[in-house]
């Protein structure tokens, strides 16, 4: 009975800094309007780089995690990891210098590189094959109830004043007090002695599940960072109404990472193509109120909501079925050989989204209001074709008994 309390405990620790490492970028999201117009004198672009800056260097930690992990045991790197972050993430409250603060946001940056590989790694360290595509589910529902908690609180705090936004980052000391009491202090890296920063054939062993999270986080970061503006130019939708959606997405994405262990197993073939194909249908919804007069305005927030859905459901499946795939692939060494690889890709995702998604729009699609989502249509016939070359012959994990 002892042992099965500590397994919870050793749980909810790991999944306690899942529910953080979203919030790097999103939480400040809403006060970016608000922070424009306080730093109105600074370069546009130095503004965009307050929520763009962590995923660099959260990339680079990433790729340097191994040697970290063979310096420092589990419980320093997460107490070290998550203390920074909440220095560098709260410690933005008292700053007024625009370059102080992407200082900050870097520091931010390399504390989530250091927490998020083993809010993954560690499920497949602990618990067999059988149990990870319910945990990495629970994990990516965690993520998605964080940017949903971080999202709203931030919003509020920004009310008071812009700076106020980042005291969503004393949330981090929970997770604090949790890995001090409960996160058993393991020695990750001696299993790979001879490894180093970054070992190209770790890449090519992984480059299904690494290729595919890259392709995920294109095609998924198309919404959040086009969907307030079309949605407001297709319909009479309220400020609020859209940020409601937007929410929404969240939340479907939640449930269905919660329910995606049992997923798995229901659908255990077909399941790697849920994502893109849910995806597909998301953006083509999107198409749709353009193509409504403006008199079926119901219809066209119908069709808009229903792709919203979709989205989050393609979403929900795609996060924990990729990090379920790579942890059985990786084995006990996930934390400190694929799931970093994974983190990087996930985040370089996001950050190339709208420098490749934005330039392409144009080009095909000329000033058409809906060409990023034709472009992200076109995106998610690559992630199909993808996910058949490189899984047709993947193994499944075995199903409970």
């Amino acid at each position: 009975m002892e042992k099965k309390n500590v397994s919870k405990r050793v749980t909810a620790t790991i999944l306690s800094m899942s529910l953080l490492t979203v919030m790097a970028g999103a939480a400040i999201a809403p006060a970016l309007g608000i922070m424009k117009a306080h730093f109105s004198g600074a370069n546009p672009l130095l503004v965009q780089l307050i929520v763009s800056m962590p995923a660099l260097l959260i990339i680079v930690t990433n790729l340097f995690f191994l040697p970290v992990s063979r310096l420092l045991r589990t419980r320093a790197i997460a107490t070290t990891g998550l203390l920074l972050y909440v220095l560098a993430g709260a410690g933005c409250f008292f700053v007024n210098d625009i370059y102080v603060l992407l200082v900050m946001r870097a520091l931010l940056g390399i504390s989530v590189g250091l927490i998020m590989p083993l809010s993954t790694g560690l499920l497949a360290y602990y618990f067999p094959p059988e149990e990870q595509a319910r945990l990495m589910g629970l994990s990516a529902a965690m993520n998605q109830m964080g940017g949903v908690v971080a999202t709203l609180l931030a919003g509020l705090l920004a009310t008071i004043e812009w700076n106020y936004a980042f005291l969503v980052y004393l949330m981090g000391l929970i997770a604090v007090v949790m890995v001090w009491l409960w996160l058993p202090d393991e020695q990750l890296g001696s299993a790979n002695k001879r490894g180093i920063p970054f070992q190209p054939r770790q890449l090519l062993k992984f480059h299904p599940s690494v290729v595919g999270m890259l392709l995920l986080m294109m095609i998924f970061f198309i919404f959040p960072t086009n969907f307030a503006i079309i949605a407001r130019q297709q319909t009479t939708l309220s400020t609020e109404a859209v940020t409601m959606i937007m929410v929404g997405l969240d939340v479907v994405a939640f449930f269905v990472g919660m329910f995606f262990g049992t997923l798995m197993h229901a659908f255990r073939q077909p399941v790697k193509y849920f994502a893109p194909l849910f995806f597909l249908l998301g953006y083509a919804a999107y198409l749709a109120p353009s193509e409504l007069s403006v008199a079926n305005e119901q219809s066209s927030i119908a069709f808009i909501v229903l792709g919203s859905v979709f989205i989050g459901i393609a979403n929900g499946v795609g996060v924990p079925y990729l990090n379920t795939i790579a942890s059985i692939k990786g084995g006990k060494n996930s934390a400190t050989t694929v799931m970093p690889l994974l983190s990087a890709a996930l985040y370089l995702g996001q950050f190339l989204s709208p420098l490749i998604v934005m330039p392409l729009s144009r080009t095909l699609f000329g000033a058409d209001l809906t060409a990023p989502y034709k472009v992200g249509i076109l995106l998610c016939l690559v992630f199909l074709v993808q996910v058949w070359a490189t899984r047709h012959f993947q193994s499944l994990p075995p199903k409970q008994k």
